[in-house]
């Protein structure tokens, strides 16, 4: 099957789709990281993904921020260039599982939450007490989940189902 800019343009916008629906996020910052996703070569300048998803700068650079701030994207500068290129972050699959600080945050959100309450019946307490356990829960599991994360791409990657490290540098 041949592949059209149409194509790989459908595919951005229905990420973009599915990060409005999902996070609530605008859609063009979906459509930025979909785009990242399929786009060759894999690291574009914010003028070349404003002219790929017919967006304006502002719009996309507006997107490339906030998946910065979420260490979804990274940025680079060749030596002599005058812009940054952006490029998924290599280890971004990793990166979704190490939230430890979010997660510290919702619990002491909750503990505070508690303390606030004070003597409260428990029906009242009881979804700050599950945000809590919750919390918890996530930083407990979220260590074991990467490692499991790290054996399975590994096995990928040596059958050949996963290219090698895409952030690794060649030597």
């Amino acid at each position: 099957m041949h592949v059209t800019f149409d194509d790989e343009l459908a595919f951005a916008d229905e990420v973009g789709r599915h990060f409005a629906r999902q996070n609530g996020l605008p859609p063009i910052t979906g459509r930025v990281a979909g785009w990242l996703l399929i786009c060759d070569p894999p690291q574009q300048s914010i003028a070349e993904l404003s002219e790929a998803l017919r967006a304006s700068r502002s719009a996309v650079s507006g997107a490339v921020s906030a998946l910065e701030e979420w260490s979804w994207v990274q940025r680079s500068r060749a030596a002599g260039e005058r812009m940054d290129r952006v490029s998924l972050h290599p280890a971004i699959w990793l990166r979704m599982t190490d939230k430890s600080t979010e997660y510290a945050s919702l619990r002491a959100l909750a503990r505070h939450g508690l303390a606030v309450l004070g003597d409260a019946p428990a029906a009242r307490r009881a979804r700050l007490l599950e945000t809590a356990a919750f919390a918890d829960f996530l930083l407990e599991r979220m260590p074991a989940l990467a490692a499991e994360w790290r054996a399975h791409r590994d096995v990928l990657r040596a059958s050949g189902e996963l290219p090698g490290d895409p952030g690794a540098r060649p030597s």
